[in-house]
């Protein structure tokens, strides 16, 4: 049995503190992923994890063993891939969580472009607005927009998506354009908040070099990208959001853009990972394609 896959089977079940978790991320049945810890424990003499009925966590020794496991495991792929010359020899799994409307619009509809680059490679791809555990998900890495107030994890800023108000061509029959923010005070704004219950932002737009906000009326507030798209083509109201994502509605005609002279500040698209857990190239190679991919279209 391979001494590295027993480490790397151990080092999944410290982090998520399951056996079958574990098994999830790695593609393993819990029966391997017990024999894997049941061998490790075995070849070095030692007891590497308790087991309770309701979680599994390091020993003493297993805590050791952990962090020296993962420099180890670290070093190996840089070992693996140090004299590789072709990128399209890497290869294992990539999982990555992203809004699910940048998943559907932008990025898998440009896939093929990748995988045909990197044949080897397989991608798990979760679409979410929502933030994601890293570690205890199993996630290589996390595609967010806007602000990242986890200071536990890095982010590296992709690219920054301009804004647009637009609202569908059945609003503008009920309501009128509004064109001066002096408007704004008779109509409907589709609030956008996450979780529900949190306060709304209004309509935000840019003066000078700060973000200015003004409170709107709304009857449908919203917690997903998703909904958000679909309250404003329903007609219930205008919304800011990245022209990149609803450039084909713009152009067949089902939103409108309206108050042109007033975006929203302009969202940046980042990716997050986790610093104490090396980056393996692999998902460095994704993480550029990415960048590019969205900045070309922009």
């Amino acid at each position: 049995m391979n001494k590295l896959d027993l480490l790397h089977t151990f080092v999944r079940v410290t982090e998520l503190s399951s056996f079958t978790q574990a098994g999830d991320s790695l593609g393993l049945p819990r029966s391997t992923v017990s024999e894997h810890v049941r061998a490790l424990e075995t070849l070095l003499g030692t007891r590497l994890l308790q087991r309770t009925t309701r979680k599994v966590q390091a020993t003493q020794d297993g805590r050791v063993l952990y962090e020296r496991s993962k420099d180890l495991l670290a070093h190996m792929e840089e070992l693996e891939g140090l004299f590789r010359q072709d990128e399209a020899q890497l290869s294992g799994r990539i999982r990555i969580d992203m809004p699910n409307v940048m998943a559907r619009k932008v990025i898998v509809p440009r896939l093929p472009e990748f995988m045909d680059r990197h044949p080897l490679i397989e991608l798990e791809i979760s679409g979410s607005d929502r933030q994601v555990d890293l570690l205890a998900e199993g996630f290589d890495c996390v595609l967010r927009v806007g602000a990242q107030p986890d200071q536990s994890v890095v982010a590296r800023l992709l690219c920054s998506m301009p804004m647009i108000n637009c609202v569908s061509p059945g609003y503008l029959q009920r309501y009128g354009e509004p064109r001066t923010l002096a408007d704004l005070a008779v109509h409907q704004l589709v609030h956008y908040v996450r979780p529900l219950g949190a306060r709304s932002s209004g309509f935000e737009y840019v003066l000078g070099n700060k973000v200015q906000r003004i409170a709107m009326a709304g009857r449908v507030t919203v917690n997903s990208t998703d909904a958000y798209q679909s309250a404003c083509l329903a007609g219930f109201g205008i919304i800011q959001v990245p022209r990149l994502g609803i450039r084909e509605l713009l152009d067949k005609g089902e939103l409108v853009a309206v108050l042109p002279d007033y975006p929203a500040p302009a969202l940046d698209v980042s990716m997050l990972y986790a610093g104490q857990r090396h980056l393996p190239l692999r998902v460095r190679v994704l993480m550029e394609w990415l960048s590019a991919t969205l900045k070309a279209q922009l």
